[in-house]
């Protein structure tokens, strides 16, 4: 028997536009002469919908939607993601559903179980838990289905589980021969490892192969990465899909050998991952063209690199804001950077704008002492001209500004955290390093300085970022294990970190949750990011 793994990019909200996309992948499916076509979890509405699920209109529609699936399902068996509602008068008003599609008709619908409400997941907020798990007979098979959570259950492989059911095991003691799983999981360092071991060790448990289809596609900050595969009973790869790519792959079933496991490298997945995510949520939004400011550092060069390998390079603009701070170095590095990248560049001075604000300052604070207050409003001239660019000529603001100084403050409200979208926001200076080199080793993009000369905001006379933060190194461990892994300030120092820098890096942290409210959505690509992934109050002391 040969079946589909179809990996669509849904628009979320988008059902006609889904639909056509489920109904071109069912006409691939059945040209590879697969008869069954699988795909992933929410496909019809997108994932994550989010408060879209308050909308009753747009779960109508989806529910219609639905039915059109059914009906071109006359010659094939589909399996396809929806929302339905809940037509008892108790619980949560929605169900997370899949729905089996066979003979022109909706032969048996399935209902998520476990409902995540950790991390980016809120479904307990919209969704009623399904009941016990149910089965299909399908070509003398019997197919359990499941969505999602519910595979992430399983007791054998997790020190501690976050349920009590374990839906899997439900599904095979009610006879499955083959199990299914439609997922919307996102994206992150490393998960593709960690999820393909699961499988693999759930196959091994119940001696049953595993269908794992999975969303591809960006959708706000996260990016799902496909990757869909096939599990032997013995927990040996059968097949697996790409990733980042819209695509049909056609598995016979018959065949149970270990395909070539291919070299999943973690540098070039989140390449792919920041470029996918930058593509999606620049045309989801409906921008054409982007826009931000290079500064000669590393961080801009590696966000203006991301951009033009997402939407090209005749739709990036580079503005050079240099003050009477910058260096001759970092303006030349700016430059080579936009001729490697063959990017259209555009150089305004802001010593005019800054000479009239410190007047006015002046007039306004008297002779009290220069202090960040003019080092900031650099950041808001050239945060303004950005966004000028925006409105005047419809171009989405990318805020060039990495994890580790979000993390601490250290970044301008309403300055160099102008923007629309965050690209690197997720990803630690030292990562962002580590990522430049790699880019650089297929092709010299980033002009070498950038990668050896000390990061310096250049706000004012001989500054260095070390002038106010521990070495990076010291300071993107501490974040990594505050931050990711939850540990606390004892636990910390116990690691080997000084005492005082611990302390002062988790008080900056702890005290700058407001900027972060009011940063740009940022792509997330790490296990624990800031903004929908770390819902931190600001009013607080911990």
């Amino acid at each position: 028997m040969k079946i589909a793994l179809v990996q669509t990019n849904t628009v979320v909200g988008d059902i006609d536009g889904n639909l056509k996309k489920i109904l071109k992948g069912m006409n691939k499916a059945r040209e590879g002469g697969a008869s069954l076509a699988i795909f992933h979890e929410m496909t019809l509405l997108g994932y994550p919908p989010r408060d879209l699920l308050e909308l009753p209109y747009l779960v109508d529609r989806n529910r219609m939607a639905v039915e059109k699936v059914a009906q071109a399902a006359t010659d094939m068996a589909v399996l396809v993601g929806f929302v339905e509602r809940n037509p008892d008068k108790v619980g949560k008003p929605l169900f997370n559903s899949a729905a089996w599609c066979e003979g022109g008709e909706i032969k048996k619908i399935f209902r998520k179980s476990l409902l995540p409400s950790y991390d980016v997941f809120d479904e307990t907020r919209y969704f009623e838990p399904g009941p016990v798990r149910d089965t299909i007979d399908y070509q003398g098979r019997i197919w359990g289905v499941s969505i999602c959570e519910d595979i992430w259950n399983d007791p054998d492989f997790w020190d501690r589980r976050l349920y009590s059911r374990d839906p899997i095991t439900e599904l095979v003691g009610k006879g499955s021969e083959i199990l299914v799983n439609i997922s919307a999981s996102p994206y992150s360092i490393g998960k593709f490892n960690s999820r393909r071991d699961m499988i693999s060790a759930l196959a091994r448990r119940h001696n049953v192969p595993v269908v794992y289809v999975n969303q591809v596609g960006g959708n706000d900050e996260l990016v799902f990465d496909g990757g869909s595969m096939v599990i032997g009973p013995e927990g040996n790869l059968v097949a697996l899909a790409p990733f980042f790519k819209e695509g049909v792959t056609v598995v016979d079933l018959a065949d149970s050998q270990t395909a070539l496991t291919p070299v999943v490298d973690d540098m070039t997945l989140l390449e792919e991952a920041l470029v996918f995510g930058l593509r999606d949520y620049v045309k989801k939004c409906g921008f054409k063209k982007v826009a931000l400011g290079l500064s000669g550092g590393i961080d801009s060069a590696l966000t203006a690199t991301l951009a033009v390998k997402a939407v090209g390079a005749a739709n990036v603009l580079g503005l050079l804001m240099p003050s009477c701070y910058s260096s001759r170095h970092s303006l030349s590095d700016a430059k080579d950077l936009a001729k490697n990248l063959k990017i259209a560049t555009k150089e305004i001075s802001i010593n005019p704008m800054h000479s009239a604000f410190e007047k006015t300052f002046r007039k306004m604070f008297g002779r009290k002492k220069t202090d960040t207050t003019e080092e900031n409003v650099q950041a808001r001239i050239r945060g303004n001209l950005l966004m000028a660019v925006s409105n005047k000529l419809g171009h989405l603001v990318l805020s060039t500004g990495n994890k580790s100084e979000l993390a601490v403050g250290y970044c301008t409200l309403y300055g160099d955290m102008s923007g629309g979208l965050a690209v690197i926001s997720d990803l630690p200076k030292t990562m962002v390093y580590k990522l430049a080199r790699y880019i650089n080793q297929k092709k010299e993009i980033i002009p070498p300085a950038c990668l050896t000369k000390p990061p310096s905001a250049e706000l004012k006379p001989n500054q260095f970022d070390a002038d106010s933060l521990p070495p990076y190194e010291i300071l993107d461990g501490i974040i990594k294990v505050y931050v990711e892994d939850l540990r606390s300030e004892e636990e910390i120092i116990k690691m080997g970190y000084e005492k005082g820098v611990v302390r002062k890096v988790i008080r900056m942290i702890n005290s700058n949750e407001y900027k972060r409210r009011q940063a740009a959505p940022g792509l997330r690509v790490t296990s624990k990011a800031f903004g929908m992934g770390r819902r931190f109050p600001i009013a607080c002391r911990i």
